[in-house]
């Protein structure tokens, strides 16, 4: 993994979307920390739209209709949860930077979120951003069970949908192999990525 670090703050929506074309992506050491590097994993997690599998469980779950599923209704919500600290991820990588840039990239119609509604009450989500055909997704969160294992199905459907052929997850988790996440040589996701971004961005 290759870690660049930023201290220019005037880094720029079109920037981040430049990197993401070319494979790389922000974090930050810490929420405190206004700083960003960029990161270039050797090995990139990625969910393959047409091997993504949901478990009986949760697909029962699904049917139940716990939560109502929204887009793009609370992105800055989303991020700011995502950014939170909770009992399975006491630190996080979301730091006041990252928050601007991708809510510029909302605004700009780049980044997306999916969203669990209990009620008023925002639950679970999930944010990415777009480009070409491919969705970079960045974090997620969950304040009731299965949240935001459910916005990641209509995540998928969404995409499959709209003739996505990329879905970014960055690494793999045992979270996420339990979808279908695998793994992917840096050469190997370089020309699917070349090829996802070679295309106007599509609608979400």
């Amino acid at each position: 993994m290759i870690g660049r670090r930023n201290r220019d703050m005037t880094i720029t929506p079109e920037i981040l979307l430049r990197a993401y074309s070319i494979g790389l992506f922000p974090m930050a050491e810490s929420a405190d920390d206004p700083e960003i590097f960029w990161v270039e994993p050797e090995l990139r997690g990625i969910l393959p739209l047409d091997g993504f599998h949901v478990s009986r469980s949760l697909a029962k779950a699904i049917r139940q209709k716990p939560f109502d599923i929204r887009f793009d209704t609370a992105f800055d919500a989303v991020i700011e949860k995502c950014g939170e600290s909770a009992e399975d991820r006491p630190s996080t990588w979301i730091n006041a930077t990252i928050r601007k840039l991708y809510g510029q990239l909302h605004r700009m119609g780049h980044a997306h979120s999916v969203e669990a509604f209990e009620g008023d009450e925002l639950v679970g989500g999930l944010y990415g951003v777009t480009l070409g055909s491919a969705y970079f997704g960045e974090s997620m969160f969950s304040r009731r069970t299965n949240a935001s294992k459910i916005c990641l199905v209509h995540l998928v459907e969404r995409l499959k949908a709209r003739g996505f052929t990329l879905l970014d997850t960055q690494f793999t988790t045992e979270h996420l192999k339990t979808f279908g996440a695998i793994d992917l040589p840096k050469k190997d996701y370089a020309r699917l990525l070349e090829k996802a971004v070679s295309v106007p961005t599509l609608d979400f």
